[in-house]
């Protein structure tokens, strides 16, 4: 008996391969079980070869002549209906499996974002169902060009590695859905400043989820989601519906840098509103750049002043003992003077690095 078409699995047989058993063991031929069910002979042949199928019109008018359910023909047709797009869709991934090779799989499912697999098609599945798109034209659509700006809002085809942003950026969104914060007020954010910057100064061993419960009561969603390879940024900024989202790597792993990264972050949210997306190593114009630049001022302001920092600047010599003394007076940790100072080459990288706290938030990932 023909097929429907080429991805018919052998396993799943269309429903017309039944009706023909059925009418061979009731001896009943095409034409007169067209006649009894009024239907035209053309359309039961067609049937019966596979190239139609059975619609609820047809399965109760069954029903009736052939005294099996109609319930028992739309099943099969359905199973078979299922069958035949599941195996279509295998055919078509087959035309995608290169597309994989774009992936940091391994590196996604070493921290447990996907199945392991060595699998491509297997592959293939997993990141689609990751990514929550059903294709590659689903993800270009979405990460790539802008299609849904009132989710997205930002391409990431200017970036040299766009698939592991996206991957990255979209582990973010995953662990923001499991979070719960109360809806934004950010005359709320505004006041818990002063209480964030106390904690950056104390830096305690639960600084993180300290800084996660603050921010949620002012109705912000703070996630802490590790590098992947090709994807390396600090943070990102932005809007899932009406909540600020932000995103934190603790890339390097150190007190100075998560700290000015976090104020820096919280800048877009309190500046830029919901249409700016903020994501390092992506291609900003000069308007962008602007508020890129206004965040870093933001969070030099938070961390560890100009104003301050020209007072230190104004010792003839610089002492530990001095940035200690100094990071008391100013509320922060000595470690954001000397991570600036650092930067800028103003003091010998190796001193002071006792001040620079590694930090591990692998627990809330």
């Amino acid at each position: 008996m023909a097929k429907q078409n080429e991805y018919t699995p052998d396993s799943v047989y269309h429903p017309g391969e039944t009706l023909a058993e059925r009418l061979e063991e009731l001896n009943m031929g095409s034409k007169e079980f067209a006649i009894k069910t009024g239907k035209p002979e053309k359309t039961i042949s067609q049937l019966l070869h596979g190239a139609s199928a059975i619609t609820p019109e047809m399965a109760v008018l069954f029903e009736k002549v052939l005294k099996i359910p109609a319930q028992f023909w739309l099943e099969r047709q359905n199973n078979y209906d299922i069958a035949i797009a599941r195996a279509k869709r295998e055919a078509d991934l087959k035309k995608e499996i290169d597309w994989i090779k774009n992936i940091p799989y391994a590196n996604m499912a070493k921290l447990g974002w996907v199945p392991k697999t060595s699998k491509p098609l297997e592959k293939l599945e997993h990141t689609f169902a990751y990514f929550g798109v059903s294709n590659v034209t689903g993800f270009n659509a979405y990460y790539m060009n802008q299609r849904v700006p009132v989710s997205f809002r930002i391409s990431l085809s200017n970036t040299k590695k766009p698939w592991a942003f996206a991957a990255w950026l979209r582990q973010g969104e995953l662990q923001a859905d499991k979070l719960k914060a109360v809806p934004y007020h950010k005359t709320s954010l505004l006041e818990a400043l002063p209480q964030l910057k106390a904690i950056m100064a104390s830096h305690p061993a639960n600084f993180f989820e300290q800084v996660r419960e603050i921010c949620s009561c002012a109705g912000v969603k703070v996630v802490y989601t590790p590098c992947l390879t090709g994807a390396a940024v600090h943070g990102s900024t932005r809007w899932i519906g009406d909540t600020p989202i932000i995103q934190l790597s603790a890339r390097y792993k150190q007190n100075d840098i998560f700290w000015f990264t976090f104020f820096h972050e919280l800048a877009h949210i309190l500046k830029h509103g919901k249409k700016y997306v903020a994501l390092e190593n992506v291609d900003y114009d000069e308007e962008e750049q602007l508020k890129e630049q206004e965040a870093d001022d933001f969070a030099i302001e938070w961390t560890f002043s100009k104003k301050e920092e020209a007072e230190v600047m104004r010792q003839e010599i610089i002492y530990l003992e001095d940035i200690i003394t100094f990071a008391k007076k100013f509320g922060t940790h000595p470690a954001m003077i000397i991570g600036r100072f650092h930067h800028k080459k103003l003091l010998p990288y190796s001193l002071g690095r006792e001040f620079i706290k590694p930090i591990d938030l692998s627990e809330y990932e």
